[in-house]
């Protein structure tokens, strides 16, 4: 590795210190329905994060909550010694996309039978500091 590309892969790792991320994949959601709810948390701080979900009736809620907290727990196994409480973490981008689809035959009048598609999506989570 030439030296530019090392100095630049050792600011990448340096400024990823205080970022933590969490993947959940083939959630059987409509994409939809997910966005809906990563909505209400971001830019949001993890504190008030977490009572959004836990109290939203939405279905989507629950996967988002367990989420929130694998990502906070990947940021307090990075930083050793360091409580997420005291360091004021803010939930800095939820991003949900399109997972594959399930096609099934739905029955319809006249012999026919007309595709239905269930929906499954992907969602990444970033926790960061506030700086």
């Amino acid at each position: 590795m030439g030296q530019r590309k090392k100095l630049a892969a050792d600011a990448r790792k340096e400024a990823m210190k205080t970022v933590a991320i969490a993947k959940l994949q083939n959630v059987p959601t409509s994409p939809r329905r997910m966005r809906q709810v990563a909505d209400l948390i971001r830019g949001e701080k993890v504190e008030k994060a977490l009572g959004i979900l836990r109290f939203s009736t939405r279905h989507s809620s629950r996967d988002l909550e367990k989420l929130l907290m694998s990502a906070v727990a990947n940021w307090e196994a990075k930083n050793e010694g360091r409580k997420a409480d005291e360091a004021d973490l803010v939930v800095k981008s939820v991003q949900v996309n399109e997972g594959r689809s399930l096609k099934r035959m739905l029955p319809a009048p006249q012999g026919r039978a007309y595709r239905m598609r269930k929906r499954s999506n992907h969602v990444s989570l970033i926790v960061d500091t506030a700086n």
